[in-house]
Order: structure tokens, then sequence, then C-alpha cells
């Protein structure tokens, strides 16, 4: 398993540890000049646990993955926190802020994995 799948792993089990919904993974690597090789789509029901969710990102990449963001942002009002492992941008959403931006269907030309909700 690459590192870059192994950070994937450590991601997605990162937001099912709080519990973040619709996953999905994003494989953009066939698509040419993107700004990363994967995106990690999901969403939490309130700001509280958008935050809850990239901490508890943060910790699984660090501890499983040895890897920390190189940036992170939209903590503020947590509607949509963006973060960003080179290879990989990780995207929090609300489920109203996630359904305006769609970005799902706005890199359809991207293999899409959806991950069933662990409930």
């Amino acid at each position: 398993m690459s590192d870059t799948q192994v950070l994937i792993e450590q991601i997605k089990e990162g937001i099912q540890e709080k519990k973040g919904k619709n996953i999905i993974i994003a494989d953009l690597s066939d698509i040419e000049d993107t700004i990363c090789q994967y995106f990690v789509i999901c969403q939490g029901n309130t700001p509280t646990q958008v935050s809850a969710i990239v901490d508890s990102v943060k910790e699984y990449a660090r501890k499983g993955a040895g890897s920390k963001p190189f940036g992170v942002d939209g903590l503020r009002n947590a509607e949509w926190v963006a973060m960003d492992y080179a290879d990989v941008l990780v995207h929090v959403f609300l489920p109203e802020t996630r359904a305006f931006y769609d970005l799902e269907h706005l890199w359809e030309d991207a293999k899409l994995t959806p991950i069933p909700d662990l409930d």
C-alpha cells in the first residue's frame, strides 16, 4: 500500500471516529493539471462536529501515517473546512454547504468511491 493510500485510510478512519457521513474518495490521478491526486469529501451535521472531524483527521493522519496538514482553512465558521495533505485534500462540509458547492459533480471526471456510513 502506498504512503498516499495509508494516509487516505487514516483520514477515513478519523472521519468515521467522529461519525462523519457520506464519505466520498475522489481519485483525480488520471486528470491532468489537478492540484492533488485525491479529494476526501465528507460532512458533519453541525460546525462543532465539523471541527471535531477535522481534529480527529489530524490525529489519525499524524499517528497512523506520520502526516501533518500543510494548511487547514475554514475553521472559523466551520461550514467548509479544507485540509491540505499535498497529494490529498480533505473537505469537511456542513450538509447545506456541501450541496451548494457540489464538488462531486464539479470533479465528475474523477473516479468516485463512496464509503458506507458506519452506523
